[in-house]
């Protein structure tokens, strides 16, 4: 994993030194299309190549925010595309056979009609979770205009605060991936025991819906 890390790390520092910004919003655009390259490389570094290196204020880190709030719109545009244009379809007609049944997608779009803003917003301040978001907030087919907003400003605090990190830091930026990187376990955990949970639920719901329609026929 280190070794792996390490390449991205390479990866990142030469993408910097070569295109500068446009660099920053190349990598969270991808890491917003849920391609784990995680921001807790990209904006420390950035903060540290192309601020605190450079001899520039503090104050340039809303740069960083800025930047790598772009890119993460970007990303995130797309992979909300991608969802409700094609995961939509799929879900409609497949989710059965992943234990998704039409009421439940119905449930998720008025939930996220209500709720959707806040989920768009506080899933850019977590780590994994941003990179995967906006896939299902596409097929739940969230208001687009918000989706848009918060993911934008959510992304922006994120970003500033990892750039801030890294300018701080400055060329021991990595510091600040050890000190987030224990959260990420933690989350993948929470992640997957939430599915585990789904799965246990919708597979007693059906044994009963089962069950009920065998002494209905009797």
């Amino acid at each position: 994993m280190e070794a792996i890390e390490h390449q991205v790390v390479l990866f990142l520092q030469n993408l910097i030194q070569t295109v500068g910004w446009a660099g920053i919003v190349l990598a969270m655009a991808i890491e917003s299309a849920c391609i784990p390259l995680p921001s807790e490389v990209t904006m420390p570094l950035a903060g540290w190549m192309l601020v605190q290196a450079k001899g520039l204020s503090v104050w340039h880190t809303i740069l960083g925010g800025w930047w790598g709030a772009v890119g993460c719109t970007l990303g995130s545009v797309v992979m909300y595309w991608i969802g409700a244009k094609g995961g939509r379809p799929l879900l409609e007609k497949y989710g059965k056979y992943v234990l998704i049944r039409p009421h439940e997608i119905e449930v998720a779009d008025r939930w996220f009609e209500k709720y959707g803003e806040h989920t768009a917003f506080f899933s850019r301040l977590l780590p994994v979770v941003r990179t995967f978001i906006s896939l299902p907030l596409g097929v739940a087919r969230m208001n687009f205009v918000k989706f848009t907003i918060w993911s934008f400003v959510g992304s922006f605090i994120w970003c500033w605060a990892l750039t801030w990190a890294g300018y701080v830091f400055g060329e021991h930026w990595e510091r600040v991936r050890e000190v987030m990187r224990p959260f990420d376990i933690p989350i993948l955990i929470i992640v997957g025991v939430l599915g585990i949970l789904f799965i246990y639920r919708r597979l007693k719901s059906r044994r009963a819906e089962s069950v009920a329609a065998e002494e209905g026929s009797e």
